[in-house]
């Protein structure tokens, strides 16, 4: 049960939405973009919004927890240890594109974190299906490594590292599932013009030069 985001809009309220995979979305909060890196939870408030838009709390339960939550030092201390762990997983990813394995010391954080925060998951009906979802129920702000561990532990266990890329124009990592495993940027929108108007200007100005030597 592939864990991803559950629409294919790029930006949502402000968040990015190109990793093919809620933890790679996660990895993706902090991009840099044309004025560079760029924190995009740099509070509580912006934390739920993206639980939100990433389509794990509906917009009424966001706007209960942000009430609930905001200006608190539990839901801050959360969100710095969140961020921390952000970075480390940042490291994996960037280990598993190298061709490497995930350390052993991040396993075992993620399997304490696991057995902390266990997943729930249950039936939900979709029109004359049934699908596996996690039922993501939060009431304080440690809740949320139920999901944002489960993500990491099923994107680190069962989905081929060599599908792992990083884009070529910027920071973001996306899961490749082109069907030729040819993706190379995040998305055409974001880098792939900007790399295709540039290789365009390369070559005109390579082929510039190349007649003026000709005269």
């Amino acid at each position: 049960m592939p864990i991803t985001s559950k629409t294919p809009k790029e930006w949502i309220d402000g968040f990015l939405f190109v990793g093919n995979h809620l933890a790679l979305d996660f990895l993706n909060t902090r991009p840099v973009l044309a004025e560079g890196p760029q924190e995009l939870l740099p509070d509580v408030d912006a934390l739920v919004r993206w639980l939100v838009a990433s389509g794990m709390l509906t917009w009424q339960k966001g706007k209960a927890l942000a009430k609930k939550w905001t200006d608190t030092p539990q839901a801050a201390a959360f969100l710095r240890e969140l961020l921390k762990f952000r970075e480390r997983l940042r490291a994996m990813v960037v280990r598993q594109e190298a061709g490497f394995s995930v350390s052993d010391a991040f396993i075992a954080e993620l399997n304490s974190l696991l057995k902390q925060h266990p997943s729930v998951i249950a039936l939900q009906r979709k029109g004359e299906k049934l699908d596996l979802e996690a039922a993501f129920e939060t009431e304080k702000p440690n809740d949320v490594w139920a999901p944002i561990a489960t993500a990491v532990a099923e994107l680190l266990s069962n989905l081929p590292p060599a599908r792992l890329r990083k884009c070529e124009a910027c920071v973001v990592h996306f899961l490749d599932t082109s069907k030729k495993g040819s993706r190379r940027w995040c998305s055409m929108n974001i880098c792939g013009n900007k790399i295709k108007v540039a290789a365009y200007q390369k070559r005109k100005r390579a082929a510039g030069k190349k007649m003026r030597r000709g005269r």
